[in-house]
Formats: structure tokens, sequence, C-alpha cells
């Protein structure tokens, strides 16, 4: 069988066929990431619980435990993935990968930007005043940079990418975008509608994204801009969380239009906006006949 150019890794024929089935195959993968993350997670969280006990707690103090006890596991967790177990050199993060960064976090501004600028023409979004003391850096480390990668490293380098190697692209793209959507189904606020629209306004886009780029740099800055940019350019909530916004805002209007406690992302104009560009990319990936099919229909 010859490897589908597009794809990351493919199983070596000479693989004996206990280690293919128990290691090598998609769900064998994904089974030890998941394992793995939840160890190191759990993990991480048992240390900082016991380092900081006693100490002083800071405005920072909630970011940094996010980092250490989100984002490093799935760091870790995706450096085991693919140096030990696949073997392989990480082309979708190869350093020619990571310019593609900046042009996320271009693209991820200006595509909530386009967001906001709707809602405000349609009357829903109101500037009603100017917050210089915004408490930026905590939403940086989190909102941005910790979501931004931890989240693109798991579903789109980890699921995503093993999926559409055993199942093909058309269910990774729905099964990564249902997992994406479920995975904010507890936030403040969540509703089924909100989820919904997580997984597909984001769950595709960013499933499309890497499909036609395979760079996760760029989705990482994508993710990362589209979550700064709400909460602490333009003072919405993101995905439910509080947001301490430059701009101090609010939103009226009916919740499929404003989005509601949820912030944007529930709101149809997000919704439309970002199925536009998911369409776009769509097109893109059918023009290059890129689609990869279930492994089964593969030569």
């Amino acid at each position: 069988m010859n490897a589908t150019p597009s794809l990351a890794y493919v199983t070596p024929a000479a693989t004996p066929p206990w280690k293919r089935w128990l290691v090598c195959s998609p769900m064998a993968r994904i089974v030890i990431c998941v394992v793995l993350f939840i160890v190191l997670n759990r993990s991480a969280s048992a240390l900082v619980h016991a380092l900081t006990q006693g100490m002083a707690k800071t405005a920072m103090s909630p970011a940094l435990v996010y980092l250490a006890v989100a984002l490093l596991p799935a760091i870790l967790t995706y450096a085991f993935l693919v140096r030990v177990v696949e073997r392989r050199r990480p082309a979708e993060l190869a350093p020619r990968r990571w310019p593609d960064a900046l042009r996320g976090l271009l693209a991820g501004g200006l595509l909530l930007s386009a967001v906001v600028g709707v809602l405000w023409l349609l009357g829903s979004y109101h500037v009603t005043g100017f917050n210089p003391r915004a408490n930026w850096l905590p939403a940086l480390l989190v909102a941005g940079i910790g979501a931004g990668i931890g989240e693109e490293i798991l579903f789109r380098g980890v699921l995503f990418r093993i999926v559409e190697e055993g199942l093909g692209t058309w269910a990774a793209l729905l099964i990564s975008a249902l997992f994406f959507g479920f995975a904010h189904a507890g936030n403040p606020g969540a509703t089924a509608w909100s989820s919904a629209a997580i997984a597909i306004e984001a769950g595709l886009l960013f499933g499309l994204l890497y499909h036609v780029a395979r760079s996760l740099p760029l989705c990482m800055g994508l993710h990362a801009a589209w979550n700064f940019c709400q909460g602490t350019v333009y003072g919405i909530p993101v995905s439910g969380m509080k947001a301490d916004g430059w701009l101090v805002s609010t939103r009226t209007g009916p919740d499929w239009l404003s989005g509601g406690v949820f912030g944007a992302e529930a709101s149809v104009v997000a919704l439309a906006l970002c199925l536009l560009c998911s369409a776009a990319l769509l097109a893109l990936a059918l023009r290059r006949h890129s689609l990869v099919p279930p492994s089964w229909r593969r030569r």
C-alpha cells in the first residue's frame, strides 16, 4: 500500500502484527495519548497543589497553574507520541512552519474583528468605555497561548490527524468537531446551542485549516488571536469565561444574535462567517484533491 502524501504518519510495512494493532494503529495511539495526558495532568495538578500550599496567591497564579496542569502535559504527550510511538520528526511543527503562527494571529484577529463589526452594524455590540488597566497578561497566557497551543495539539495534532489516517478526512472533521464542541459544554453559560456552534464554526474551521495547510502553528495562531481579541480587546466573554477587556462593552438583542452570556461564539454571526471560511477551505481541498479516503479504500 502506498502512503497518502498528505498523511504525517503511516505504519511501516515491516511492523510486526502485534505492534501494528496495539501500538501503531490509530485507535491505539489515541488511547495512548488520552491515558498519558490524564496521568501527566493529574500528576502536575498534585505537584502544583503540594508546592503552592501556604503560598500567597497572586493575580497570575491561576494562569500559571493552568499552563502547568494543561499546556505542559499536552506538549509532553505529543512529544512522546511523535518521537517515541511514531518515531518521526513532526513536519506539522517543523521550524519552517512557525512563521505560519504570525499568519494565524493576523487571520484570527481579522476574523473575530469581522464578527464584532457585523454585530456592531446590526446594533447588538456597544462600546461603553475604555479600560487601560485590563488584566491582559493572564488572559494572554490562558485563553491565548494556553488554549491556542494546548487545544490545537490535542484536537488537531492528535485527534483530527490520527482519525484522518484511519477513517479519512470527512470522518476526522466530524469526530474532531463534535469532541471540540463537547469539550466546551461544561463552560459557564454553555447550552446545547453554544456547544453545537463551537463544533460547527470552530471545530470544522480548525480541522479544515489543518488539513489544507498541515501546519499546527497556523491553527494555534488563529485560535490564540480569536480568544485574545474576543476577551481582552473587545471585552466579550470567551466561551462563557468572564472577560476583562480594554474595550468595555455590552451586547443586546436575542441570544441567537448576541451570543448571550456565552459570548460571540454562540452568535449566528460568528457561525455564518466561520462557515464561509470553512467553505472556502473545503473548496481549496476539493480543488487540490487532497481529501484523504478511509484506510481501506487507499491503495
